[in-house]
C-alpha cells in the first residue's frame, strides 16, 4: 500500500521558540493551553510545521 502524504516535520520547543522568538516556557503554556497545537512524547513536546503555521494564522493581526 502506498502513501501519498509524507511524514510532517516536527519541532522541539526549543526550536520553536528560537523560530517565534518566545521563551521556551512561553511556548510550554501555549502547548499546555492548547493554544498552540502539538503532541507530547514523553515529558517531551513536539510541535509539527502545520501547528506552527496555524499558530501564526491565528496570531496575526489583520
Amino acid at each position: 500500500m502506498k502513501r501519498d502524504s509524507k511524514i510532517p516535520q516536527f519541532y522541539t520547543t526549543d526550536e520553536v521558540a528560537a523560530m517565534l522568538h518566545l521563551n521556551v516556557q512561553t511556548v510550554r503554556l501555549l502547548l499546555q493551553k492548547k493554544e498552540l497545537g502539538g503532541i507530547k512524547i514523553g515529558a517531551e513536546w513536539r510541535v509539527s510545521e502545520d501547528h506552527i503555521l496555524e499558530f501564526i494564522r491565528d496570531h496575526e493581526n489583520k
